[in-house]
C-alpha cells in the first residue's frame, strides 16, 4: 500500500495514473467499436447466408 501511495504522490506516479486513464478510455472505445462492427458483421453474414439458400 505504501508503494501505491508513494507512486500517487510523486510526479512519476501521476504519469502512470494518466497513462492508466488514457488506456482505459482507449479500451472502452476499442471494445465499443468491436461490438458495433461485430453486430453489423453478423447481420451482413446472416443476410448473405439467407440469400444463398
Amino acid at each position: 500500500m505504501e508503494f501505491v501511495r508513494r507512486l500517487w504522490s510523486e510526479q512519476e506516479g501521476q504519469d502512470i495514473a494518466e497513462y492508466a486513464v488514457m488506456l482505459a478510455v482507449i479500451l472502452v472505445i476499442v471494445v465499443g467499436t468491436v461490438r458495433l462492427i461485430g453486430s453489423n458483421a453478423n447481420n451482413v453474414f446472416s443476410n448473405v447466408a439467407s440469400s444463398i439458400q
